[in-house]
């Protein structure tokens, strides 16, 4: 026979509603009483239904989290933190990605994953901010990311271009005047690489120095993308001194490869990244780069996302957020 709610209550010594509050992790509840419900359901091998659950109340406590590709170490991270936040309001986070396909982010906001969830925490690449709006539905969206600013949606972002444009400052007060940019297309001005090189261009033109398209590179924003860009760039025998990665991956692997050549980092060729991933720190040598405010973008993202869907949130729809953001200097680029 199956266990009860009822079982645990009567095991535990405490009410329905008491071993419920501990089911759904709400805040303020006596550590020794939750140790006691704990208890009691391990010992008599309880599991929460949750279906049945989420038909009673209506509502799933799932957040819907939608990010282009995992294996992208910024996305990874950011995704252990909106966990981390969630879990801290009682709620879980599904994961779905879409390789920043319209097939893939059109299936999250129309198919089962979005029936499982009570809002969603989105990174649009593909989709523009009509489709979504129509297939919204009445389930809120907290977007994340700049591909989409617009006034209908909450938007939780970082200082793209300003961080940019003081880590190329950065660059430029150590000597460096050839600078390559590793990520973007000299034409791009959207998105996260347009933002970026519009911030190393801004710094480029308050420094005095002339923008050289030869020295921006596009490459995939991964470690094999940078090291195949730098590689290129030094087998092209354009002149530069420094490498800015519009990410860490892209720095990472472009460090790499200078290194293998025999080019000395910093002495010969500084380089900084974007991102401040963990793996940035333990590089040889760490890297340089900027910290973009991921612990702020994932507080504020979560809690507006579940502020809405509980009815308590005391800003109009439309709040865009930037969050701030950190040097990182290290001997990658002192």
């Amino acid at each position: 026979m199956a266990v009860t709610m009822n079982d645990v209550a009567r095991a535990a010594g405490v009410s329905l509603k008491t071993v419920s509050n501990v089911l759904n992790d709400y805040e303020f509840i006596r550590p020794a009483t939750k140790q006691k419900v704990l208890d009691a359901i391990a010992e008599l091998g309880y599991e929460a239904n949750l279906t049945a659950r989420s038909l009673r109340s209506g509502k799933t406590r799932m957040l819907g989290l939608v990010l282009s590709d995992l294996s992208v170490p910024y996305y990874a991270e950011l995704a252990s933190r909106l966990m981390t936040v969630a879990s801290g309001r009682g709620y879980r986070v599904l994961v779905e990605q879409s390789g920043a396909t319209a097939g893939h982010e059109l299936s999250a906001l129309q198919g089962p994953f979005r029936q499982l969830t009570d809002g969603l925490l989105f990174t649009p690449l593909a989709l523009d901010a009509g489709t979504i709006a129509a297939q919204q539905g009445s389930k809120p969206i907290v977007m994340l990311g700049e591909h989409i600013a617009d006034p209908h949606f909450d938007l939780v972002t970082m200082k793209n271009a300003e961080a940019a444009e003081a880590i190329t400052a950065h660059l430029l007060a150590g000597g460096r005047r050839r600078i390559a940019v590793l990520g973007a297309a000299a034409g791009d001005t959207t998105d996260s690489p347009g933002l970026r090189l519009n911030g190393y261009r801004k710094a480029l033109e308050a420094a005095g120095s002339e923008f050289d398209p030869s020295l921006v590179v596009p490459c995939e924003w991964r470690r094999d993308g940078g090291a195949s860009a730098v590689g290129g760039l030094v087998g092209s025998g354009v002149r530069f001194d420094a490498v800015f990665g519009l990410n860490d991956a892209i720095a990472l692997g472009a460090m790499h490869e200078l290194l293998i050549r025999g080019i000395k980092v910093p002495d010969d060729v500084a380089v900084a990244g974007f991102d401040d991933i963990d793996e940035a720190r333990f590089a040889t040598p760490p890297l340089t780069t900027v910290s973009p405010g991921m612990a702020e973008i994932a507080e504020r993202s979560v809690n507006l996302l579940i502020d809405r869907i509980e009815g308590v949130a005391t800003v109009p729809q439309g709040l865009h957020v930037e969050a701030g953001f950190e040097l990182k200097v290290r001997d990658s680029a002192p």
